[in-house]
């Protein structure tokens, strides 16, 4: 087995590296050091960015201008996803023993499920919003692979992260945090983005077969999530939020629970068109009757998460690519609370979709800036053990003299220990 060694340079051995005061990438030594520790939680940034998309294509609000805003968006976002598949290519070209590493730690291993789910999110804005760029035609196309590749991601996710949480990953009883729903959440963005793709199925047995099999993954990941949720919840309990960095990742509850509103909104009038009576009936009054109760308890998990989120800031709340977890969760209560404004004709959710998606705008502006000016200087491409740098994209927790991905007899990110984190071992 090769290793790469990184060879100090002439007359720095010995000496810690001091960031340039200015210029791209100043905290880096190299630029080439942008591959280095680039990993799957990186592809959130398309999520967060796709979602805003989405949500305004289908926003029960005509303001001018609007199109246009959702498109250039989904733009971006296509842009984004492009250049992130090229540059994981490069990290796992010159760095596959981190590459590989990330599945080994048991918090970035989690993470493994957002690239699934950024190539869904743009699936379906390239089908909302695409057809006028690319022709209707070339629209669905895209989408169909980018639905099938993110499924086939993520289906693999949802069963493979577990398997490693149970069988290898050293994991406390206080450890569950909201990155644990990122591996199992996949099939519900399947299950909502795939009915889309229903109408344009040509057979009737096609049609059918799609619609139960996103059926199907709508179960996967509603149980899954259920079992997370409540595991998450006692860990909160009992052991309190924890590390201010990782607070952020409360609001991922929210993901599953407004991916099934949308979900069952989709598929229900999907459904109207496959199923034979009273099955079309039923999978109308199943939209309504099981996304309105699961709106309200999303609804509950926002207050606690935002208050305790502005609790944590008071004293001090880093920034870190956890941030973009205020973007793609409240992305699906949106399209969520569309889905039932629709089906309901109830002007109070079509008013509380407009609110939700102007706190997701907000947010997307805030956390994008951020974390263009965090890549710009190279900070949230770092890990190192200074407790200064973003450290594998800055999800970690970050004390002086502590690796984030170090692990102790607990396996816990951020305690003392001699196994390193896939970008410092």
């Amino acid at each position: 087995m090769t290793q790469t060694l990184d060879i100090p340079r002439a007359g720095t051995a010995g000496r810690a590296y001091q960031p340039r005061p200015f210029g791209l990438f100043k905290e880096l030594e190299r630029p080439g050091d942008v591959f280095r520790d680039l990993g799957p939680n990186w592809f959130a940034s398309v999520m967060g960015t796709g979602i805003v998309a989405n949500a305004a294509a289908v926003l029960p609000l005509r303001l001018p201008g609007l199109r246009v805003f959702a498109t250039v968006v989904w733009a971006l976002a296509a842009a984004v996803l492009i250049a992130l598949i090229v540059a994981w290519s490069v990290h796992w070209t010159r760095y596959p023993e981190r590459a590989r590493g990330h599945a080994a730690n048991p918090v970035m291993a989690q993470f493994w499920g957002a690239p699934a789910m950024a190539l869904m999110t743009v699936g379906t804005g390239t089908l909302l919003l695409g057809g006028g760029l690319i022709g209707p035609a070339a629209a669905v196309s895209v989408d169909w692979v980018l639905w099938v590749a993110g499924t086939a991601l993520g289906l693999v996710t949802t069963c493979w992260i577990p398997y490693l949480m149970m069988t290898r990953h050293d994991i406390g009883a206080g450890d569950a945090f909201g990155g644990w729903l990122m591996p199992v959440v996949p099939p519900m963005v399947s299950a909502a983005n795939g009915a889309l793709l229903i109408p344009h199925v040509a057979s009737a047995q096609g049609r059918l077969t799609l619609l139960l099999g996103c059926y199907a993954m709508f179960g996967i990941s509603l149980f899954a999530s259920v079992i997370i949720i409540t595991l998450l919840w006692a860990r909160l309990v009992t052991h309190k939020p924890g590390a201010a960095v990782m607070v952020p990742t409360l609001w991922i509850v929210l993901g599953p629970l407004g991916q099934s509103v949308t979900a069952a909104g989709n598929l229900g009038t999907q459904a109207a068109h496959v199923l034979p009576a009273p099955y079309a009936v039923g999978a109308a009054v199943f939209a309504l009757l099981y996304g309105v109760p699961t709106w309200g308890f999303a609804m509950m998990w926002l207050a606690l998460a935002a208050a305790v989120t502005v609790r944590t800031a008071r004293r001090g709340l880093p920034f870190a690519l956890t941030w973009w977890s205020f973007t793609f969760p409240v992305g699906t209560c949106v399209t969520g609370t569309i889905a039932l404004a629709a089906r309901s004709q109830a002007d109070a959710l079509r008013i509380a979709s407009v609110v939700l998606f102007a706190l997701l705008v907000f947010a997307w502006l805030v956390v994008a800036a951020r974390t263009v000016a965090g890549s710009a200087t190279g900070r949230l491409f770092k890990c190192d053990l200074a407790g200064r740098g973003g450290g594998l994209g800055g999800w970690w927790p970050r004390s002086p003299g502590l690796c984030p991905g170090r692990r102790g007899s607990r396996g816990r990110p951020g305690t003392r220990g001699s196994r390193g984190c896939p970008g410092c071992a």
